[in-house]
């Protein structure tokens, strides 16, 4: 990747981005609040990340307490796509919601195991989406925009038709000495990454 143009992205938008980056928390004693966030990270695949944003908000505490027809019929309702599928997850998810504190007590790429292993919807891009939305740093977040961005700029040969563990973690180590020469975290990255792809600061 061509150093020099993310350079110059730190130097337009890097305030912007840094200060952006200090919204990305949660009271990590809450585990509603905690959970409430998640629901977004199983929401979003697939997903953009703006209608997302907005269905989520609109949904609020009904994570916590619908039942699955009942969550299926809202989200639904509010416009969400695989809503079916993503109730499902949700109602399951829920069943860990006293446990998801744990990932705390864990060293960071423990937390992310954790997530994938127990998370009915969290898949690596997910779990790192989640963890990334809670304060963590060192994870990236291989969505289609960042895919994109990274086979524009040789970094991967072609976009996997599926990401395995093996080739998450491998995209994730270039991802890596990248941020090593600039000298910036992967979520700092991540964001100038989309930002590269869509001209926006990913609002979330």
């Amino acid at each position: 990747m061509e150093i020099g143009r993310i350079e110059s992205l730190k130097s337009k938008i890097g305030r912007r981005i840094r200060n952006h980056l200090k919204e990305f928390n949660v009271d990590k004693n809450n585990s509603k609040e905690l959970f409430i966030e998640m629901c977004f990270c199983i929401l979003v695949a697939n997903n953009s990340v703006e209608k997302t944003k907005k269905v989520w908000e609109k949904m609020g505490e009904d994570f916590l307490k619908l039942s699955e027809m009942e969550l299926r019929n809202k989200l639904k309702l509010l416009g969400c796509r695989f809503y079916k599928k993503r109730s499902r997850y949700i109602i399951s998810a829920r069943k860990h919601l006293n446990e998801i504190k744990k990932i705390f007590k864990l060293e960071e790429k423990e937390s992310r195991e954790w997530l994938v292993e127990n998370i009915m919807g969290l898949g690596f891009k997910e779990s790192s989406h989640f963890l990334r939305n809670i304060g963590y740093k060192n994870f990236a977040i291989l969505d289609r925009h960042v895919l994109r961005v990274l086979l524009k700029y040789g970094i991967i040969k072609t976009i996997p038709k599926t990401l395995t563990k093996k080739k998450y973690l491998e995209i994730e180590n270039k991802l890596k000495k990248i941020c090593e020469k600039l000298n910036i975290s992967m979520a700092e990255l991540d964001l100038y990454l989309f930002y590269l792809e869509t001209g926006k600061i990913c609002e979330k």
